[in-house]
């Protein structure tokens, strides 16, 4: 009974698979031909370069392209979205492909990924895309989003110190966070305070598109405390 495979085993497969049918029902029209340039492009330049590991091959369209693509249900419309430590594009750069009314900045620190992310932005001839390297922290003071998202960047108490200097009062954090969403929310009270968060709260999108439906924290930005004492001293 030890050499049986275990049940519900997949074999590790370095060939992209083919799109699942509900594939075509979130990429719509151009999205379709660039979501399936983008897998060619993450299974192959994207693991040779390392930002992909080559066991995520297979589960390049299930796991990757539509947990992120599902993503933009929470997006609201014609923002300026930030996505912070892009990485491979997930989900920045699937959201600019399924939402071509909002304006995305692919916001990574690393060199090789931004070269790879400029590469991707070209060669699927987005113009609804801008790749900056730096920091978040960097950026703060400099540029003002509606929007920031991240996914498996950094705890959520960390993430908001980096997210929310970025937003406009009234913008939204989305940051995907799976099952560990409720409890990283309750870790990060004592931080969403300090950083003047409206309001906090679990989001799930995707239902009969992704299984299970990806799990998000949304988190609208207020003024920091500090901001407000500032202010009122002016």
């Amino acid at each position: 009974m030890g050499d049986q495979p275990q049940k519900g085993h997949r074999p590790v497969s370095d060939e992209l698979p083919e799109p699942p049918e509900i594939a075509r029902d979130v990429f719509v029209g151009e999205a379709w031909d660039r979501a399936g340039a983008f897998a060619e492009l993450l299974a192959g330049p994207g693991v040779v370069r390392g930002l992909l590991g080559p066991r995520e091959v297979p589960r390049i369209w299930d796991r990757h392209l539509l947990n992120c693509a599902v993503v933009a249900e929470a997006v609201p419309e014609e923002v300026r979205l930030v996505d912070i430590g892009s990485g491979a594009g997930l989900p920045g750069l699937v959201l600019a492909i399924v939402r071509q009314d909002i304006t995305v900045t692919l916001l990574e620190p690393l060199l090789r990924r931004t070269v790879f992310l400029e590469e991707c932005v070209e060669a699927l001839k987005l113009d609804n895309v801008e790749v900056l390297r730096g920091r978040a922290e960097e950026l703060a003071g400099q540029r003002e989003f509606d929007v920031a998202s991240a996914r498996a960047v950094a705890p959520l108490d960390r993430l908001l110190t980096w997210a929310m200097p970025l937003l406009r009062e009234g913008g939204e954090l989305i940051a995907m966070k799976g099952e560990r969403a409720a409890g990283e929310l309750a870790e990060a009270q004592s931080q969403l305070q300090a950083s003047g968060a409206r309001t906090a709260e679990l989001v799930t999108v995707g239902h009969g598109k992704v299984e299970p439906p990806a799990t998000l924290v949304r988190v609208v930005a207020g003024r920091a405390p500090e901001q407000a004492r500032r202010r009122r001293r002016r």
